[in-house]
């Protein structure tokens, strides 16, 4: 099994997400059965969207990817 796809039971919750405006950290709870396509920065208000190819701003901005992707699952 490759170390990116865990197992159920070690899928990781959090992930720390980076506004590529202000630089503001926050670490976000993920949801596990959707993708988040919209998030709002904590310290500059700019609604941040995916990247081109990212399912999720998790996946665009995080520390860490969402839990469909980390399970192997395509979550769009």
């Amino acid at each position: 099994m490759s170390k990116f796809f865990l197992s159920n039971s070690e899928v990781i919750r959090e992930s720390k997400i980076t506004c590529p405006e202000c630089r503001h950290e926050a670490t976000e709870v993920m949801p596990t059965d959707a993708c988040q396509f919209f998030y709002d920065c904590k310290g500059c208000s700019k609604v941040l969207k995916p990247l081109t190819g990212d399912c999720c701003v998790f996946c665009s901005y995080g520390t860490v990817k969402c839990p469909p992707i980390q399970e192997g699952k395509c979550c769009c």
